[in-house]
C-alpha cells in the first residue's frame, strides 16, 4: 500500500480553484453540490421571510 502522505503525481492543469483544490465525494464534485445547496437555502430563507411578512401584514389589518 502506498504512503498517503507522499504524492508522486501532480494534479491536472486547471483542476484547482482559487479557493483551493476541488474535492470529489462519491464521484461528484463537492464544490458544485455546495453551490446548489446555497441556492436552495437562500430561496428557502426568502420564502420563510415572505411568509412572516405576510403574517404581519394580515395581522395589522385586523386592528
Amino acid at each position: 500500500m502506498a504512503d498517503p502522505t507522499t504524492t508522486t503525481a501532480t494534479p491536472a492543469a486547471g483542476a484547482d480553484t482559487a479557493a483551493g483544490p476541488k474535492t470529489m465525494d462519491a464521484g461528484k464534485w463537492a464544490n458544485k453540490r455546495v453551490y446548489h445547496r446555497l441556492v436552495i437555502y437562500t430561496a428557502g430563507i426568502h420564502i420563510f421571510a415572505g411568509f412572516i411578512i405576510l403574517l404581519f401584514e394580515l395581522g395589522s389589518r385586523n386592528k
